[in-house]
Order: structure tokens, then C-alpha cells, then sequence
């Protein structure tokens, strides 16, 4: 296995939002999430970044996606989660740019694919359960995570542990 830096990590919910697709069925829920403290700030925070939340919305809905699901957009990756219309119980998901919502490609290697983040999966987590419990679209597409603040303590557990 080999073990690369890993950048600090502290990720900030700041801003919901639920948006409805032009087809009329379709709608996101918009987790807006910064990852703050580290370099660079216009890449990893909206408070920083040239794009506001209002205009990515517009550009999500003229993305032509259709589903219903979540959003995690941080400043630069998108990744659009939805229940799966052919079996409802199955979570895709998709990776854009945010600046203009192009494809990306979540291989990361080894033949693995990227997942999730820790905002993302602890967001994922509690999006799961309300699409589990909601008996409507409609019940749940009135929950949003409560998730909000995700620090991670230690960003290089892993290379101190493999050089043990």
C-alpha cells in the first residue's frame, strides 16, 4: 500500500437548500460545504470562491439531471447522489466541476472509486435513513441533514500507522 500527505480536513455546512428540477419530478437537496483551513481559500470556500450558491443552483438546473436525491457542492468537486429509478434502495452517484458542472471521474486508483468524503458520507448516512423512514417522496424531501461541522482530527493516521 502506498500512502500519500493527506491535507488537513474541517468541513462546514454552510447553507441548505432544496431545488426542483425543470422536468416538474425531479428534485435536489443542496448541502453547500466548505472545507475551511486550508490554502487556497477560493478554491475550498464559498465565503471565498467567485461562484454564489444562487448561481450554481441556476446551473444545476439547467444541468439536465433528473432523480431524486442530494447534492454535496463544495466550491471545487460536485458530486450529485440520487435513488436509483430502476431500484430505489441503490445510492448513485456522479462527480462534476462546480464551476460548470463537466463531468469528473471518480477512479482514484488500484480500481478503487472514490466514495465520499467525511461531509459527504456522514451527510449520505443521514440522507439514507430519511429516504429509509419518509413513506413519500414528498416526506422526505423535507429533511435535511443536521450535519454541520466535520473536523478530522488527525489527517495522517494512516502513515503513522504503516510506518509502525
Amino acid at each position: 500500500m502506498h500512502i500519500t500527505a493527506c491535507r488537513p480536513y474541517h468541513s462546514v455546512t454552510v447553507r441548505t437548500e432544496l431545488v426542483p428540477m425543470p422536468d416538474g419530478i425531479s428534485a435536489f437537496k443542496v448541502y453547500y460545504i466548505s472545507l475551511v483551513g486550508r490554502d487556497e481559500p477560493a478554491r475550498y470556500e464559498w465565503e471565498h470562491c467567485s461562484l454564489t450558491p444562487a448561481a450554481f443552483a441556476r446551473r444545476l438546473c439547467a444541468a439536465g439531471l433528473d432523480g431524486v436525491g442530494f447534492v454535496t457542492a463544495f466550491p471545487h468537486i460536485t458530486k450529485v447522489f440520487r435513488f436509483a429509478p430502476a431500484m430505489e434502495t441503490v445510492l448513485h452517484v456522479r462527480a462534476f466541476s462546480t464551476v460548470d458542472l463537466t463531468p469528473l471521474n471518480l477512479a482514484r486508483g488500484e480500481e478503487y472509486l472514490e466514495f465520499a468524503c467525511y461531509a459527504e458520507a456522514a451527510i449520505a448516512a443521514d440522507e439514507y435513513h430519511a429516504w429509509a423512514a419518509a413513506h413519500t417522496v414528498e416526506e422526505y424531501l423535507t429533511y435535511f441533514s443536521p450535519f454541520t461541522d466535520g473536523p478530522v482530527v488527525n489527517h495522517a493516521k494512516l502513515a503513522a500507522y504503516a510506518a509502525q
